[in-house]
Formats: C-alpha cells, sequence, structure tokens
C-alpha cells in the first residue's frame, strides 16, 4: 500500500468534511436568522458581520417608529427603600399566568400598580421587577416597582414614590428603528461575538445624576443572553451600558 498517498486522501477527505459541516452551519445560521421578523432590514454589512461574530437575534426586530417626547421626571424611595409587607400575599403564578387578576389584588395594597408592568428581563432571584409606563404605554427603564417572594407567595414589595411631569410643552420626535439601532450595536462592537439578543423593547431611558429632576428620552433596549442590557437613545443614536452608565463614543 501506498501509505503517502493514502495519507494525502485521507487530508483531502477531512478538509471536504470540514467544508461540507461549516457550509451546513451557515445553511443553519441564515435559515434561523431569517426567520425572525425584521432580520432582512438589516443592512448586508450587518448581516456579515452577525455571520462573521455568530451573533444571534432571537427576539422579533419592532417595525415601528413612533414620535415621541422626552420627558422630566421626579422619583425616590419611601422610608430608605424598606421592603413593605403587603397585607395579603398572592401566589407567585398570577405573574405568569393572569396578571389582570394579580393587579387587582395588589392595587389596594401597592398605589397606582395599574400604572406598572411585568419586565421579566430584568426579574432578579428573589423579586419581580415592574417598570412604570409613560404616556400608558411605554416603560420608564429607569425606575422599579419590585415584588419580593418566597415559598412561591408575593410577601413584600418596594414602591417609587414617582411623579411623572407633563409631556404637552415636550416636542415629540420621531424614535431611530430598531434595526438602525440594532445596526449600530453590532457594526461598533457593542455586542460580544457568539452573544444572542434575546430581548428589544422600546421605553425611555436617561443618566441618573441624582438631582432632584431627572430626564429620560425614548431609547431601546437590547437584553443580551448573558443579561446585559445596552440603551441606544431613540433620537441622537448614543449608545449606553448598565455597566458604565456613560455614554460611548
Amino acid at each position: 500500500m501506498d501509505w503517502g498517498r493514502a495519507k494525502n486522501v485521507l487530508i483531502y477527505a477531512f478538509l471536504l468534511l470540514n467544508l461540507v459541516l461549516g457550509y451546513q452551519l451557515w445553511i443553519d445560521y441564515r435559515e434561523q436568522a431569517g426567520s425572525n421578523p425584521g432580520f432582512n432590514s438589516l443592512p448586508e454589512n450587518t448581516q456579515r458581520i452577525m455571520e462573521e461574530n455568530r451573533i444571534q437575534v432571537l427576539s422579533p426586530i419592532p417595525s415601528g417608529t413612533p414620535q415621541l417626547p422626552k420627558i422630566a421626571f421626579s422619583y425616590s424611595l419611601p422610608e430608605q427603600g424598606k421592603p413593605v409587607k403587603l397585607n395579603n400575599s398572592v401566589e407567585t403564578k398570577l405573574i405568569y399566568s393572569d396578571q389582570k387578576e394579580l393587579i387587582s389584588l395588589l392595587e389596594g395594597q401597592i398605589p397606582n400598580m395599574k400604572q406598572y408592568r411585568h419586565d421579566p428581563p430584568s426579574d432578579k432571584e428573589n423579586a419581580f421587577v415592574f417598570r412604570p409606563l409613560v404616556l400608558g404605554e411605554w416603560p420608564l427603564f429607569n425606575v422599579e416597582l419590585e415584588l419580593f417572594h418566597e415559598s412561591q407567595r408575593i410577601e413584600y414589595f418596594r414602591s417609587p414614590e414617582l411623579q411623572i411631569q407633563s409631556t404637552s410643552d415636550m416636542e415629540e420626535q420621531k424614535v431611530l428603528s430598531a434595526s438602525k439601532a440594532l445596526g449600530t450595536l453590532i457594526e461598533r462592537n457593542f455586542i460580544p461575538p457568539k452573544s444572542a439578543v434575546k430581548d428589544i423593547q422600546l421605553g425611555y431611558y436617561g443618566q441618573m445624576f441624582n438631582t432632584d429632576v431627572e430626564f429620560a428620552a425614548p431609547a431601546w433596549r437590547f437584553t443580551l443572553d448573558s443579561g446585559e442590557m445596552i440603551y441606544v437613545q431613540g433620537i441622537s443614536g448614543d449608545v449606553f451600558t448598565t455597566k458604565t452608565e456613560k455614554a460611548k463614543e
């Protein structure tokens, strides 16, 4: 037997196998990415970088670009932020099965409970997180109401004192599209290789300066599979992260 020739044949066979496997992985990625609503709205250059860095988007990419104003708000936690015990605890299963019933059971115990919405990506090990809604629809990511649970029952809550100033004198501006905001993060390497974007939401976000009045603007929030949250300001396009609380140029 010609061992030299046999060795070359094996090498070529392995190279061919690697090419086939690589091609199949690429096809699988394209099919998975292409099934995501809004994926084709991303620029070709963005899609190419996603493929090269194996970045996945597991959440639908919203298509709406509403016109929204900036807001001013004041915010504090009463009694040094200590959790308050509920008069009547409720089962945690209502968080997932019937939030209308949950709110009806809590609205008499927690002020303005109807004006909050559950924010699952922000949930903590022992607390469910709710966000106040601006204009009845858009979550304010800087502020949270916490429902603390133990033994599958919600026993305590921590509710902020929040006042959102009137937006009637604030100019409404068209918000950047989610696809453009996502493209910014990918092309500027804000999203690490082999990461997955598991949630995309439009809400309000602003840097906190511990002043009497804070300001927030419409912002897209991108939640990664690592738990990191990245914000793209919907008017200026500035990028913020919860790690630095600073705009990255």
